[in-house]
């Protein structure tokens, strides 16, 4: 009989040996998760909004007074993102997703972070601080016309089918 050592390794190969349960010693199994409260979750947002608010993007702008023209950096609002607040918080919108389905925990900070940027969004196209076009079409936001009936209803489609090889029509 083979010696094994307290690790569950062989001493001779180094490799462990069959029927080893060394892994069950862990205190864990896989690796910790990144938020592990609902708050911790909640507290890195806000940073990420934080920070959104204090790194603004900045527009060159050439302003001239009493003749003299300068290039003048001017604040402009950053649009807040899911991507980017992912990106701040150190996990991916894929992840993101999955806890809004699978994480009962955090649904009301996922909820409050989705309505704060979807409102941030919202207001500052609505003040012209950021794209209305742009915004409106990132929050799903659509003017629906109907160009082509002038809100009339169109009269069905005659489909005509033809057999393949009936060449007399064309």
């Amino acid at each position: 009989m083979t010696n094994t050592l307290p690790t569950g390794r062989d001493p001779q190969t180094g490799q462990f040996t069959t029927g080893n349960r060394f892994w069950e010693a862990r205190s864990s199994h896989g690796r910790n998760p990144k938020f592990e409260t609902a708050e911790m979750l909640e507290d890195a947002i806000r940073q990420y909004f934080e920070w959104n608010e204090s790194n603004p993007l900045y527009e060159a702008k050439l302003v001239s007074f009493q003749g003299v023209s300068t290039v003048e950096a001017i604040p402009k609002l950053r649009a807040m993102t899911i991507a980017g607040m992912c990106m701040f918080i150190g996990i991916s919108p894929v992840t993101w997703f999955e806890w809004k389905q699978s994480r009962p925990d955090f649904s009301n900070v996922i909820t409050w972070a989705e309505e704060t940027i979807y409102r941030q969004k919202f207001e500052g196209a609505s003040a012209d601080l950021l794209n209305p076009n742009i915004i409106a079409r990132d929050l799903g936001l659509a003017d629906k016309k109907d160009h082509t009936t002038n809100g009339k209803d169109m009269p069905p489609q005659q489909i005509i089918l033809r057999a393949a090889d009936d060449d007399s029509n064309g």
